[in-house]
Formats: C-alpha cells, structure tokens, sequence
C-alpha cells in the first residue's frame, strides 16, 4: 500500500467513524443512504489497496501455507515440526544402529534391508484386466470402505477385488463377476 492509497483509506475509515457517533435511532434514511456510500467508498479503496491473496494460516512465517485444521495457527508446516518434537520428546531422539565396523557382506547388514510391509491393494475389473483402483492401503478395514464408496459411485466397475500384498499376493474378496469384454465394437469382424 502506498502512501497516497494509506492516507485515502484512513480518512475514509475515519469519516465513517464520525458517521457512527452520529447515528441515532431516528436518524433519515438519507443519512443512511450516505454512510451507505461511505462504506462501499472505503471497501473499494481497501480492496484496491490490498495486493496480496488472503492468509490461509495465522502463522507470519507461512501466511499462504498448507492449511491444518487441528494446529491453532492452522499451519501444516509449523505443525509437523511441532509434532516432530513432541516425538522427539516421548520417544527420544532418532539413534543410528550402525557400527563403526565396515560392513563384511556386499548386501549389507540386516538393518539396512527394509522390512517387509503389508498393504490393501483395492482393484477393479476394466473388462480385460485387473487394474489398480486407488491408492494402495495400510488398513485393510479402509482398503474395503474404499471400494464400497467406488461401488455406490457415479460409474461403478463392473467387478471390484481386494488383494493382500505381503511379499506375496493373496486376494482376499471379489465384488462382482469379472467378465471379458471384447474391445473391438461387433466382436472384431
């Protein structure tokens, strides 16, 4: 905000503030009518005056931040670090298992290989093949809600299956017939 645009707007602000003490209940409505245009005067210079987009957060060091509705600033950024320290705190700091001796074996040692995971993997029939429907879970309660959502959807699949992935495949359930459907339109003549 410049100058020029700081003084316009405070005189406007202040012009609306005597209009204010001098209100009554029986006041004219063309008094009314004037600080009526008073007011629109003062927001169409205030909106001219603002050149930034609106805070999405409380927080000065990430106005425009992420936004995380449980954080009292509602800033994602500044709440994750906080989390991290109270981590930190109950379960002390990050330690390395490493040894101070190289490693013999070209593989490495144990702790340096990932540990297998478990995951949901929800599917759906694309009428040729099973194909991934969404984001692979760690739940597999979520990993069936999921696909109940996607079966009561605009455009349900015609089939639906849930696949246990734990350093191997296991499918779980199936919704539905998977049928193969022929591409090709009049089957390929």
């Amino acid at each position: 905000m410049n100058h020029a645009q700081l003084t316009a707007l405070g005189r406007a602000l202040r012009l609306l503030g005597e209009h204010g003490d001098s209100l009554t209940g029986d006041s004219p409505d063309a008094k009314l009518h004037e600080v009526k245009a008073d007011i629109k005067r003062a927001l169409e210079l205030l909106d001219d005056s603002v050149s930034a987009a609106k805070p999405s957060t409380r927080c000065p060091e990430h106005p425009n931040g992420p936004v995380d509705e449980n954080a009292h600033d509602l800033c994602l950024l500044c709440e994750t670090r906080r989390r991290a320290a109270r981590r930190a705190e109950f379960n002390g700091p990050a330690v390395s298992h490493r040894s101070t001796e190289p490693t013999p074996s070209r593989y490495g040692v144990r702790e340096d290989r990932p540990q297998p995971q478990q995951r949901w993997l929800p599917e759906l029939w694309n009428g040729q093949e099973w194909q991934l429907c969404g984001t692979p879970r760690r739940d597999r309660h979520e990993a069936e809600l999921y696909i109940a959502a996607a079966r009561r959807g605009p455009r349900p699949a015609m089939a639906y299956r849930l696949v246990h992935e734990f350093t191997d495949y296991e499918v779980l359930r199936v919704w539905g017939t998977p049928v193969k459907v022929d591409i090709e339109p009049l089957g390929n003549l």
